[in-house]
């Protein structure tokens, strides 16, 4: 008999529906982003109240994601990413339904945001544990999987903001949340239909034996792996610092320009860059030293933000959102090799709700400082002290000798 005919079969279907289901939820959450702080800017037109409705709506990700991973190895990698995006469909319904009974004040915009955000990590950390499995079920490499993966991702945080810009414009900001609910249901239809090794109730011999017992598996072995635990407290700078241009400098900016359509462009800006970004490091990766593209993506992310808090002309802006998206966009392909390559099967959740929990560590913080900066300083003085320390991290990585393991040789446990 020939390897040809011992050889597993190839089966694309798990790749195409895991990532069909990652592109409708993660759609849903990039039109939230755009809803949540027009709506509150629609009321009050205050910084301060957008920015604590985007730290309400990142601050329950910290927790949650913390321990969405055990959730995942505890009870199921495909039940833990239905139920997950079954009850973020019911939380964005929420808010529509109560502007048109109760109504909404921005207390109970950032309760209704807190409950939605508790629920996303749970599906995102199930979705890509199931990634190794379904990478050899395609027969493909890990970094051309991760490749297209996060560039679907992109491809997500491009289309949504889009359709939230328009929608907020044509229909209001209020029904534009219906199509985030859509979002969800439309994910939950996809992961109906996958079957994939591993993606069901797991070996009691290997799940965890609690919600806490599991955390704390998963948090030590983070801690003493020195490459992930570089990257996450890396990865935790620049979002702490980052997301709050994103979700509130950018906001308040187009806000007082009355020009929704321009936030939105801005954000599809950044999307195209990261899909380019991202779906370029699969071929690059065989020839491109992983570590080197890590330091160009920082570095240069932290310059262009510093640019861009010069407030330019748009053209300028959308130019500078595009760079960042396309030096940045290998960086997620990268992290998540780096967890595949260096967790356990059966500790993968764990280890990816760990790793996506110190994503979000220090957002809230940056979040609820941007807001009172902006009022008491202005945009522009508050984009700096943003921009300013992530070149300075960039440049930093240079002298972290813990980065080379990126390209030193690991096999998926």
């Amino acid at each position: 008999m020939t390897a040809t005919e011992t050889a597993a079969p190839r089966r694309l279907g798990p790749l195409v529906l895991l990532n069909l289901a990652t592109l409708f939820s993660a759609t849903g959450n990039g039109i939230a982003i755009v809803v949540l702080p027009w709506l509150v800017l629609e009321r009050t037109g205050r910084a301060s109240d957008a920015a604590v409705v985007a730290g309400a709506a990142t601050l329950p990700l910290l927790l949650s994601s913390l321990f969405a991973g055990t959730v995942v190895d505890l009870f199921g990698r495909r039940r833990t990413s239905i139920i997950s995006d079954c009850l973020s469909a019911l939380s964005a319904a929420a808010i529509p339904i109560v502007a048109n009974t109760a109504g909404l004040s921005v207390l109970v915009i950032a309760v209704l945001a807190a409950v939605g955000a508790a629920f996303d990590p749970a599906g995102i950390a199930a979705r890509e544990s199931m990634l190794p499995a379904a990478t050899t079920s395609a027969g493909w490499s890990l970094d051309r999987m991760n490749s297209l993966y996060e560039a679907n991702y992109n491809v997500a945080y491009l289309v949504g903001p889009g359709i939230g810009g328009v929608l907020i414009a044509t229909v209001g900001a209020e029904n534009t949340l219906w199509v985030t609910a859509l979002g969800f249901v439309l994910s939950i239809v996809t992961i109906t239909f996958l079957r994939l090794d591993n993606a069901g109730r797991p070996d009691a011999s290997s799940a965890p034996t609690s919600l806490w017992r599991g955390t704390v598996e998963g948090l030590k072995f983070v801690w003493h792996n020195r490459l992930l635990r570089t990257i996450a407290l890396v990865d935790m700078a620049v979002v702490a610092l980052y997301l709050p241009v994103e979700s509130v400098v950018f906001p308040v900016y187009f806000t007082e320009l009355d020009k929704p359509a321009q936030l939105g462009s801005v954000l599809m800006a950044l999307s195209v860059g990261g899909v380019v970004g991202a779906l370029a490091y699969g071929p690059l990766s065989p020839f491109v030293s992983r570590r080197v593209i890590m330091l160009v993506a920082v570095i240069v992310l932290g310059a262009a933000m510093v640019a861009m808090a010069f407030l330019p002309p748009l053209w300028a802006i959308l130019a500078l959102a595009l760079l960042q998206g396309l030096v940045f966009g290998p960086v997620g392909p990268i992290a998540n090799y780096a967890m595949q390559t260096r967790s356990p099967e059966h500790m993968r959740g764990r280890i990816t709700g760990v790793m996506t929990s110190t994503a979000y560590a220090a957002g809230p913080l940056g979040y609820l400082l941007a807001g009172p900066m902006i009022d008491a300083w202005g945009i522009q003085p508050t984009f700096f002290v943003l921009a300013v320390p992530v070149l300075v991290l960039g440049i930093a990585c240079c002298a972290f000798p813990v980065l080379k393991e990126l390209d030193a040789p690991a096999t998926v446990s």
